[in-house]
């Protein structure tokens, strides 16, 4: 796995732009770690917490950046899901690109994974 991919709302990107390094989404911050899906699990997470939520940018990071703070750990149904307990340094995000929105409230991830 050489790419993670996090979905994030654009205005909270742009602030950790502004900063320097991403600390997370108030989910993450709550939960201690920045919450990461693969390639695979990315549409299931669109799915499941962004459906209808629009102005999101689908965030590709590269996991050999990373270094030993990053984990594979048991979450949704059991699947292994990448954890991150650390700030994420802006220098190993790969891209930053718009998650178009489609009219039924789902999300359209061609030529993004």
């Amino acid at each position: 796995m050489d790419l993670i991919y996090k979905i994030v709302a654009a205005a909270l990107w742009r602030k950790a732009q502004d900063r320097g390094r991403f600390d997370g989404a108030p989910i993450d911050i709550a939960d201690g770690y920045i919450h990461f899906s693969t390639a695979d699990q990315a549409k299931g997470t669109a799915a499941k917490y962004f459906h209808g939520q629009d102005d999101l940018l689908l965030i590709a990071v590269d996991t050999k950046r990373l270094g030993g703070v990053l984990r594979l750990e048991p979450s949704r149904d059991g699947a292994l899901f990448p954890h991150l307990y650390a700030a994420l340094p802006l220098d190993s995000v790969v891209f930053a690109k718009p998650l178009p929105l489609r009219p039924d409230g789902t999300h359209d991830f061609a030529g993004l994974l």
